[in-house]
């Protein structure tokens, strides 16, 4: 078995689980590169990232570069003298940096590559309606999610499952897989797989506001997808028109009932308790939602403060 000695990189809570997997389980994490403190909040104080908390609290060495080819972090960076580098929910990084240790560089990406690669492979992967995802290790090159397949491992998608109830799903397994990928590693030589290039491939692109926009002239199913697909964060969207009033609103939660209407789309039926969306193929029930200001609640609580107009539409 191999001595490892690992430098660990990412920033969000995804990647502090796969941090602390290693750590609990004695690999030696010589240093972590996380990003910078960053303003955040009203009181844009500084925040630090959910990996920076983790590193401080059982004191492992922390680098916080804002330019990854900076010479100065470089240096500190091979003074480490970690041979081998784990990547989750970081930037893209430069030859320089993933050629660096001796066993290389490997990445834990949330998709069965080579589909879904980019920003948000979990959220595409619901919003696309997929029926199974995984997580994958591989070994970093010059280009974004293309490098070398070292494992995989596989899970359905539950129809009724949320992108963060993926999320967390896939940081289990993630955590998992990375041991593994270690120990591999550690025991060597891994055997690769070279992602395929003439399949066409499904994108993850970044997810924007205009991404979360609900359309609802869409499916039924496209539009369940969509809303489930964006929640809990950043949130489907749309705009509530209710008589000279028109409300910017987030959908977090919804059922759908497949059925024949009259209605147009986007017209709304209401009840004490009940809140549904006219669509293709039925309606979209509301069951958790945002008014602008408020914070998130159930829409019997909205219904109670809220004077929907007879031709109240969403659009």
């Amino acid at each position: 078995m191999k001595d490892l000695r690992i430098v660990f990189m990412g920033t969000p809570e995804f990647a502090t689980t796969i941090l602390a997997k290693l750590v609990e389980n004695n690999y030696n994490v010589v240093g972590v590169i996380t990003a910078p403190d960053r303003p955040a909040g009203r009181g844009r104080s500084l925040q630090q990232s959910h990996v920076k908390k983790y590193a401080l609290e059982k004191g492992l060495k922390i680098l916080q570069p804002t330019n990854l080819k900076n010479e100065d972090f470089l240096a500190k960076l091979k003074s480490l003298n970690a041979n081998l580098q784990v990547v989750v929910a970081f930037r893209m990084l430069p030859k320089a940096v993933w050629a660096m240790p001796e066993y290389g560089t490997f990445n834990l990406h949330a998709s069965l590559l080579p589909d879904y690669r980019g920003a948000a492979p979990i959220n595409w992967a619901i919003i696309n309606g997929e029926k199974e995802t995984g997580v994958t290790t591989f070994f970093i090159d010059d280009k974004i999610d293309t490098g070398e397949i070292i494992l995989q491992d596989r899970t359905s998608i539950n129809e009724d499952m949320s992108a963060g109830e993926l999320h967390d799903n896939l940081m289990v397994m993630g955590a998992d897989l990375v041991l593994k990928t270690a120990e591999a590693i550690g025991k060597g030589p891994v055997t690769t797989v070279a992602q395929p290039t003439s399949k066409e491939l499904k994108e993850a692109f970044k997810i924007h506001k205009d991404t979360c926009k609900i359309n609802w002239n869409a499916s039924i199913n496209d539009i369940y997808n969509h809303i489930r697909g964006l929640s809990p964060y950043p949130g489907a969207w749309t705009t509530l028109v209710n008589g000279d009033e028109k409300l910017f609103i987030k959908i977090f939660e919804t059922s759908k009932e497949n059925t024949d209407h009259e209605l147009q789309v986007g017209d709304i039926e209401v009840s004490k308790k009940e809140l549904k969306v006219a669509v293709n193929g039925g309606y979209i029930h509301l069951l958790e939602i945002q008014l602008p200001g408020k914070r998130r609640m159930k829409i019997q609580d909205v219904l109670n403060g809220l004077n929907l107009q007879k031709n109240a539409q969403m659009v």
